[in-house]
């Protein structure tokens, strides 16, 4: 299989599992459950790969396995949260702005919802497609255990920190107050920094079979949609209105990469 063939057959995969997530959308009134597929999304691409792919199976079981479990957990760390509680106010308030202009939200959404997040999965899991796909070389060299190693600290940080800003949701005496213990003292976004971290991780595994290293255009693209789109900024302009004491908890806490807080 040619990689054109395997980008087309993953990208109809992803967007027929798209199309039947926006029919279910349209029956809820809620787009925001396209969020909750995200990571599981990642993880039928890898799977797909896995079948489809002729490569290095020790390369293709390592990426897959990385993916997967990224995948699952945040699919299902996403369904806890948001299941039950209607449509994410983000959505709500874009569909608002398109309808009292007299635009169809199912049509957009549909384009640039569920469409467009479909053709981001098949875009930043680059790495995981092309480093399946490669035969050669037909070993694990240090690039695929640097990856796993960075990997798996993006992992614990974001599994980490979404569990640690879970607990101090789940208690009354917190509402409203700024969560600036554990990893959420070193780092605003300890959940993006950790992904952000895991997809370079997945990266470098790739980049175990050299003819993967053009794929870094994965990462890059997840890491500008987390600094700069659907991430830290969106977040943020929401945040800093919403609490108090949230100015302060910016000057003294780094936005991203971990550091100790300024005093």
């Amino acid at each position: 299989m040619t990689l054109l063939q395997l980008l087309a057959a993953n990208l109809a995969i992803v967007m027929a599992c798209m199309l039947v997530l926006w029919l279910l959308s349209l029956r809820l009134r809620n787009a925001s459950i396209v969020d909750i597929f995200w990571g599981p999304g990642f993880a039928i691409v890898a799977v797909a790969t896995l079948l489809l792919a002729d490569g290095f199976a020790p390369r293709q079981w390592l990426l897959t396995a990385m993916t997967v479990a990224w995948g699952l957990r945040l699919g299902l760390y996403l369904a806890l949260r948001n299941l039950g509680h209607g449509e994410d106010p983000r959505y709500a308030s874009w569909r608002t702005r398109v309808e009292s202009d007299g635009g169809s939200f199912a049509r957009h959404s549909l384009l640039w919802v569920f469409g467009l997040q479909g053709l981001l999965i098949v875009v930043v899991s680059l790495p995981v497609q092309v480093g399946q796909l490669a035969t050669e070389p037909d070993r694990l060299g240090p690039l695929a255990w640097i990856g796993l190693a960075l990997w798996t600290l993006g992992f614990l940080f974001e599994a980490v920190g979404d569990l640690q800003l879970r607990r101090f949701k789940a208690s009354p005496a917190n509402r409203g107050k700024v969560l600036d213990t554990g990893l959420w003292r070193y780092t605003r976004h300890p959940n993006y920094f950790g992904n952000a971290c895991l997809w370079w991780g997945i990266w470098l595994a790739a980049c175990d079979a050299p003819s993967a290293a053009w794929t870094a255009i994965g990462p890059v693209v997840m890491t500008f949609f987390l600094l700069r789109v659907s991430g830290v900024t969106l977040l943020e302009s929401s945040l800093k209105q919403s609490k108090p004491g949230y100015a302060d908890y910016v000057r003294r806490t780094s936005a991203f990469l971990p550091r100790p807080p300024r005093k």
